[in-house]
């Protein structure tokens, strides 16, 4: 690569784009930055995003993954969390890495696998995304096929159901249809920032038990 991809520097909070380039390019950068970074990486047909993300990102994104594993543990389902994994298809022309993602109806497809690849392994069930603002990356996750996306901006929740080939926006979510998440999720998460997000987390798990048995 032209670019000395290692010496690679993005700004909390900011983002790169990188335009024309092929699925080899997207390879050879993922290769040559490893895993072990903090530069999160969206492409989809020749462009490629680069974000490093904040720390109200990082906290959010680890309360609101906590939070499903709450919903899954009171529920009794079986799961295998797939966290920030890089999640591609050369033949889509696609590759994401999720702020957080869960196989639930499929997690025995993948279990025991160390790598993932979606020419062959199914996406994953759910796939949480912390304030997207590019419409390229919704987009991606339409054309991976992954069932259900969430999206949350800071202040509001938006559960997408993909139907056919494209999301609607949803009230409810398909895997834990029993709950008003719209809600519950962003108060949990707006008042972890009082009073801790142990507390919260605490707080949720009641919440559930409730609902689950008035």
């Amino acid at each position: 690569m032209l670019l000395a991809l290692k010496q690679l520097t993005v700004t909390p909070g900011d983002r790169l784009l990188l335009t024309s380039l092929t699925w080899q390019d997207y390879e050879t950068i993922l290769d040559e930055l490893g895993d072990r970074r903090s530069i999160r990486l969206s492409y989809s047909q020749g462009t490629l995003e680069a974000m490093t993300p904040l720390f109200i990102h990082e906290n959010t994104k680890v309360l609101i993954g906590d939070l499903v594993k709450v919903l899954l543990d009171e529920l009794e389902l079986d799961y295998e969390p797939a966290g920030s994994t890089t999640f591609k298809n050369q033949q889509m022309d696609q590759g994401i890495e999720p702020d957080e993602s869960f196989y639930i109806e499929n997690c025995h497809a993948i279990r025991g696998k160390t790598r993932l690849d979606l020419a062959i392994d199914p996406p994953p069930d759910l796939a949480i995304e912390i304030d997207i603002t590019k419409r390229t990356r919704f987009n991606n996750y339409e054309r991976l096929g992954v069932p259900e996306l969430w999206r949350y901006n800071g202040e509001r929740l938006e559960i997408n159901v993909l139907q056919g080939s494209e999301y609607v926006e949803s009230c409810q979510s398909r895997l834990f249809s029993q709950f008003n998440l719209i809600e519950k999720i962003p108060e949990t998460l707006q008042n972890s920032q009082k009073i801790g997000s142990a507390m919260a987390l605490k707080q949720f798990r009641i919440w559930v038990k409730q609902t689950l048995n008035p």
